[in-house]
């Protein structure tokens, strides 16, 4: 197993980690003789972090048991994560007090060594934190012994992540990142400014799987011609995208959602093989025609550059049409997913195509001449209807993150 270094610490974390949300088992009950075998065998090849949530049902304890019975917690690194979402917005640090304390007890151990605060979504929600007291408990949990690091893992746009990295003393990150969303929430910006200051986790490295068995077959067969060229015998989807990831310095582990032997096994081998500049020019391109045929269906020819930005009334411009991409690229759930966290649909604030007041100023700054206000509507329309503001107005509610009423 490879590793890099935690340059904050010194501590050396695996590139390959083990995401803990899909342990393997039916119905909501984990299996625990195949997680035992999962987690030590992994343990068993070099696998050292191990990413789980207090939300993720059933996973902190099941985690928490094998490291107990086999005696081999100090070999390893704990992630968990302190539910933001459970709180909605009435931060108290006796909430937060509970919360640890059942982590701590599920996963049978004295500390927990990375700490996160679990899906912060921009710096007004940071901001909320700071005002319940959580920088000052931080330190005393830590002087306590029971947090060694604090991090986040974070789920909204560039401009926003790089806002809250910059105004704390961070342990970690984690972002989702590939090479489909290479400038979707964080994006490459994002990962390369948090990596100037602490380890950076990626989340999604396969985007829910789609990158390894859901690709177009045109996709799928630019791999496949790709791999006759290639000394190794090339790899599979999974393992081009993992390839791409491992292949940036920046980027210091990859979190796995390993249900089978196999799997783990696949992405060991990967692991083993991989360096820092691995891919080649010629690679690139084969990572670049992926892109072009999974955007083949894509409607508006928005690249994400970002020259639009910022909107004056606060529209979130290409991550709306990434999101309205991405419905036509890799599906509905997809989609509204990204359109959801692009826009804030949780959030307080909103960068939704509805605010747009026509001003066109965007379109003036746009160097592929989209027809951005045109779009901006059909866009509406197509991820707005009556029933998504609903929902998104429901889940506000139930979140306490009212938004003020336009005068």
């Amino acid at each position: 197993m490879q590793y890099r270094i935690d340059k904050k610490t010194g501590n050396k974390i695996s590139i390959l980690s083990f995401g803990c949300m899909r342990f393997p088992g039916t119905l909501g009950v984990t299996d625990m003789k195949k997680t035992e075998e999962l987690v030590m065998r992994s343990i068993e090849k070099g696998v050292n972090y191990f990413d789980t949530a207090w939300i993720y049902s059933g996973n902190e304890e099941a985690l928490g048991n094998v490291l107990y019975r086999n005696n081999v917690r100090y070999k390893v690194f704990i992630a968990t994560k302190l539910p933001l979402v459970l709180l909605k917005d009435k931060f108290n640090t006796s909430d937060f007090d509970r919360y640890l304390d059942q982590s701590l007890e599920r996963l049978k151990t004295d500390y927990i060594d990375y700490y996160l605060l679990h899906m912060i979504t921009d710096m007004d929600q940071w901001n909320k934190l700071k005002i319940a007291g959580i920088e000052s408990w931080i330190a005393k949990k830590k002087s306590a012994g029971l947090i060694k690091h604090i991090g986040f893992s974070f789920h909204g746009s560039s401009s926003e992540f790089l806002k809250v990295i910059n105004d704390y003393d961070w342990g970690l990150a984690q972002i989702q990142y590939n090479y489909f969303d290479e400038n979707f929430q964080a994006g490459v910006k994002g990962l390369r400014a948090a990596a100037a200051k602490m380890p950076v986790v990626i989340m999604e490295p396969l985007l829910g799987g789609k990158l390894a068995t859901g690709l177009p077959k045109e996709a799928v067969k630019i791999f496949k011609n790709a791999n006759e060229g290639l000394p190794s015998g090339g790899y599979s989807p999974a393992g081009w995208a993992l390839n791409w990831l491992w292949d940036q310095a920046e980027v210091t582990s990859v979190l796995s959602g390993m249900t089978t032997i196999e799997q783990l096994e696949e992405n060991i081998e990967l692991s083993n093989k991989s360096a820092v500049n691995m891919i080649d020019d010629s690679q690139r391109s084969v990572y670049k025609s992926v892109l072009n045929s999974i955007k083949s269906s894509c409607k508006v020819n928005c690249t994400g550059c970002n020259y639009c930005m910022p909107c004056p009334v606060g529209v979130n411009i290409p991550g709306s049409f990434s999101a309205y991409n991405a419905i036509y690229s890799m599906g509905y759930i997809e989609g509204m997913k990204q359109f959801a966290t692009s826009t804030g649909m949780t959030s307080v604030k909103s960068g939704s195509p509805s605010l747009c007041n026509n001003c066109g100023k965007c379109e003036t700054l746009c160097p592929q001449n989209v027809s951005i206000r045109k779009d901006l509507v059909t866009v509406r329309k197509k991820m707005e209807p009556w029933f998504i503001r609903f929902i998104g107005f429901s889940a506000r509610a139930f979140l306490g993150k009212k938004r003020k009423k336009k005068k």
